[in-house]
């Protein structure tokens, strides 16, 4: 079998194969950088990229495997990593020139979870400075392009990992999303990612930007593949003060179960003004073929839709303000060659260590949690948080599956967007509710535009309910096939 042929089988085509001896773990672990070493140059998906030691491991488990002393679904295949969630031994630098050099002492647990599993890690990705975009174009190393038209973005700020995926770079890829960082590149790369339950994935080893928000999930190349890697990646971490203990991770369980007699709501506010006709011609052609599987299928209203971007901004850049103090030259990361005193050193540190976006948004969250405008600004958005989470709930008593667009339009032209940032904050407008309620919500791809861009199809769920969200859009990408 060729090298190409194993890079259009999925994660868990590739470990079933891998499983019954027809392809070596160092086969699989071959297709993919071969096919970094031809696509990188324009794509540019990775930061770091770990030949020698992607190949030590596909080894080492190949072994295991022989022993049989491994048995996930996942065991053997090669998977790339967000350059937010630290690696032992591999540098992760949040994209950031104030980390460039970094290594990690310690892995984070999600990306342990995967090791155990008997994943291999081919390299860091690409991604917004800090998590902050979402274009992946804030990058202190360089932008990262869109595999379909390379003239447009990724989206972002998991632009790295969702480009790698859709250049067969790599099987499946880990991201992190605060506001939409896994599903909005995926639906601009056409690419299928989940963002779980907050407490679901362990935080642990992820650097921080929103605490209360970020939540690490999979991006794979179908739904078969994202709940396989969730169900690896997902459990309870004593070291993760908001990780959760539950005991429904069985998340593949329940794919064929069908959409018979399921509740789908559509907000009417999704559909309105700022959606490209041709997304939303999408959505309601999706939501027309889950009604002929047998799905109840409505539009309704959704309250507070408008509130939430600038509730979330508000709240993520006053976390981001807060987590972000800690990169001062001091301990670890990128201090300034001249300076004359401890404060000049801070001052110069930050100012030639941070981009553009994040010192925006530091100084935003340090102006919403100044003394003379907490109350007025972050105190308010908590209260609108809290609003927006009781508006879903009970959405949710109605409900089973939410289903609207994933993003108000296709992945724009490399340029058009940083030139406008409060266009591109407002990009995110369907998915940072999920973040600001703690729900899961997935992305599926649900067709091209006429310009030959991905659009993506979004499902919303309520708490715990990721099996549902996985359900419904696996019916919808079986039929669509």
């Amino acid at each position: 079998m060729s090298l190409k042929e194993i890079r259009q089988f999925t994660a868990v085509q590739l470990a079933e194969k891998i499983k019954h001896r027809e392809i070596s773990v160092t086969e699989g672990v071959q297709a993919s950088l071969e096919q970094i070493r031809d696509a990188e140059p324009e794509i540019h998906s990775y930061v770091t990229v770990e030949e020698e030691g992607a190949l030590q491991q596909a080894a080492e488990i190949q072994k295991k495997l022989d022993r049989g002393e491994l048995d996930s679904i996942l065991a053997g295949v090669p998977m790339a990593v967000k350059d937010n969630l630290c690696t032992e031994g591999l540098r992760t630098t949040c994209s950031s020139r104030i980390l460039e050099n970094f290594v990690p002492t310690y892995t984070a647990e999600a990306v342990l979870n995967l090791q155990k599993a008997g994943a291999v890690i081919l390299g860091k990705t690409n991604m917004d400075e800090f998590a902050m975009g979402s274009t992946t174009e804030t990058s202190a190393f360089g932008i990262t392009r869109n595999p379909w038209n390379r003239d447009h973005v990724p989206g972002g700020s998991s632009g790295g990992s969702c480009a790698a995926v859709a250049a067969q770079e790599c099987f499946y890829a880990l991201g992190s999303d605060t506001g939409g960082s896994i599903r909005q590149p995926g639906a601009f790369c056409g690419v299928t990612g989940i963002k779980p339950t907050y407490g679901t994935v362990s935080r642990y080893g992820l650097i921080a930007y929103g605490s209360s928000l970020d939540q690490i999930g999979p991006i794979a190349k179908d739904v078969t593949d994202c709940a396989a890697i969730l169900e690896m990646a997902a459990s309870w971490d004593k070291k993760d003060s908001t990780s959760l203990n539950r005991k429904d991770t069985d998340f593949t369980s329940g794919l064929k179960n069908g959409v018979k007699g399921m509740k789908i709501g559509i907000p009417g506010d999704y559909l309105g003004e700022g959606l490209n006709g041709e997304i939303r011609e999408a959505v309601l052609a999706a939501a027309k073929e889950l009604e002929k599987q047998g799905a109840l299928v409505e539009e309704f209203d959704l309250s507070l839709v408008e509130y939430a971007i600038p509730a979330y901004y508000v709240i993520a850049c006053a976390e981001a303000s807060s987590n972000l103090a800690r990169f001062d030259g001091v301990k670890y990361g990128y201090r300034s060659r001249e300076y004359e005193g401890l404060h000049q050193m801070y001052r110069k540190s930050r100012s030639e260590g941070f981009g553009a976006e994040v010192k925006r948004r530091i100084m935003l969250g340090s102006f919403v949690l100044s003394s003379g405008y907490y109350d007025a600004y972050y105190l308010k958005a908590l209260r609108t948080k809290a609003l927006i989470k009781q508006a879903f709930d009970q959405a949710f008593e109605k409900y089973d599956v939410i289903l609207g667009p994933t993003t108000p339009s296709t992945a724009p032209e490399i340029g058009k967007s940083l030139c406008d940032p409060l266009k591109m904050y407002l990009g995110d407008i369907y998915t940072v509710s999920a973040n600001l309620a703690g729900l899961p919500a997935m992305t599926v791809p649900c067709g091209l535009d006429k310009k030959g861009l991905p659009m993506g199809l979004q499902f919303m769920g309520g708490c715990f309910q990721e099996k549902k969200i996985l359900q419904a859009a696996y019916a919808f990408e079986q039929n669509r096939r």
